[in-house]
């Protein structure tokens, strides 16, 4: 069996302390294989964003461990965790997180730039990204003028640009109308077949979820269910 591109132990997550402190996460264990597609579903208030959180670094736990191909991230500090993330994974949000007033290319070549990447392979790059989101005719409008499908559309391609190993996508369609949403989950699923992106996939959409090959329940912090696909 080879080694989980991402593996959780027993993960707790508390916030606050003494009396107002709230425990988000009360001993989460998972393991996510390479080249999957996962979905973490739950309530709003269950758990799973902060568990989301957590495997992508961008929080650290209270106790518990996190390894990434079999390196403990607890090791990783600073600069080297930062290029780490950058390099490793790409992010789809709910909220676009796109700089209005500046263009469509600006926003996607963002991680290449905190990466440093040079102009012209940073231009080259960001470019691919997004002829393969059918964008590269709006590379040079400013983000605030695209639609809501298109700036999703764009958000993959950022997430894209970098050849991220994993992309986690926070209800990536929960902005979004049916058909558009629809067009996007066609993409991230299309990414993960095609080019072997591990997809981890939050929401409480139960139609999305089915679409992915294993689904996992939390509740009140804790993984209450798993499913995989037929």
């Amino acid at each position: 069996m080879s080694t989980p591109v991402i593996s959780a132990q027993d993960l707790r997550k508390t916030y606050g302390r003494g009396g107002g402190s709230f425990e988000a996460l009360k001993g989460v264990s998972l393991d996510i294989a390479a080249g999957e597609s996962l979905a973490i579903i739950g309530k709003s208030g269950s758990g799973k964003s902060t568990l989301m959180h957590l495997l992508a670094l961008m929080d650290e736990p209270t106790s518990g461990t996190i390894e990434l191909e079999g390196r403990d991230t607890a090791t990783l500090a600073g600069r080297v965790l930062n290029r780490v993330r950058n390099k490793t994974f790409g992010f789809v949000f709910q909220q676009f997180f796109l700089t209005a007033n500046q263009s469509v290319l600006e926003n996607v070549v963002l991680p290449l730039k905190i990466a440093g990447v040079p102009a012209r392979e940073r231009r080259m790059r960001g470019m691919a990204a997004l002829e393969q989101m059918q964008l590269a005719d709006k590379a040079k409008n400013r983000a605030v003028n695209l639609s809501g499908g298109q700036k999703q559309r764009a958000v993959i391609a950022r997430a894209l640009v970098n050849d991220p190993r994993v992309i986690f996508a926070d209800e990536p369609t929960g902005n979004l109308d049916t058909s558009t949403g629809g067009v996007v989950e066609d993409l991230l699923f299309r990414l993960n077949r095609d080019q072997g992106i591990t997809l981890v996939v939050v929401t409480h959409d139960e139609e999305l979820a089915a679409k992915c090959d294993r689904r996992i329940h939390i509740k009140d912090g804790l993984i209450v269910d798993e499913e995989v696909a037929a």
